[in-house]
């Protein structure tokens, strides 16, 4: 089992989604990051992000990154859907340089058409979110999120 970190905007929904893919085996919400080691105020600089456990010989991180990238607009900066702001923006974050090399390659795909504002970078810290925002769709269906229902339930 190997863990990076995605940022997709609303945390809700990115851990809707991904804990549906194939070779996820674990999700949580969580802040990463950020400048302190509590989430207080505007979080310091926090990004929102599900830190996911996967299996590798199931799935890669070239693919995770293609499946985050059915959910965001990697184009846009610190905003997706009507989140807008700094813990919004779109990542991948890991403490293992092969996954940053990988997720860096795919982003390299793309870069020569228009500036990707998904980051790539070290996993610095990482703070869980409270309970009320662990699985939080599952238990509040028609809580706001950016990412359509097609989507949420396209690999279930």
């Amino acid at each position: 089992m190997e863990t990076v970190y995605l940022a997709g905007g609303c945390l809700w929904g990115v851990q809707a989604f991904v804990k549906t893919l194939p070779g996820v085996i674990h999700t949580e919400a969580g802040r990463a990051n950020g400048t302190t080691n509590t989430l207080e105020g505007d979080y310091d600089g926090y990004v929102e992000v599900v830190k996911t456990e996967f299996d590798p010989s199931i799935v890669t991180v070239t693919d995770l990154m293609y499946y985050l990238f059915e959910i965001i607009d990697p184009y846009s900066v610190n905003k997706q859907g009507e989140d807008v702001g700094l813990k919004y923006r779109t990542g991948l974050y890991s403490v293992d340089t092969r996954h940053l090399k990988e997720a860096q390659r795919f982003i390299e795909k793309f870069e020569n058409h228009h500036l990707i504002a998904t980051e790539i970078l070290p996993l610095t810290n990482y703070v869980k979110s409270a309970d009320i925002h662990q699985d939080r769709l599952s238990r509040f269906p028609n809580d706001y999120c950016h990412i359509s229902t097609n989507l949420l339930n396209k690999y279930k």
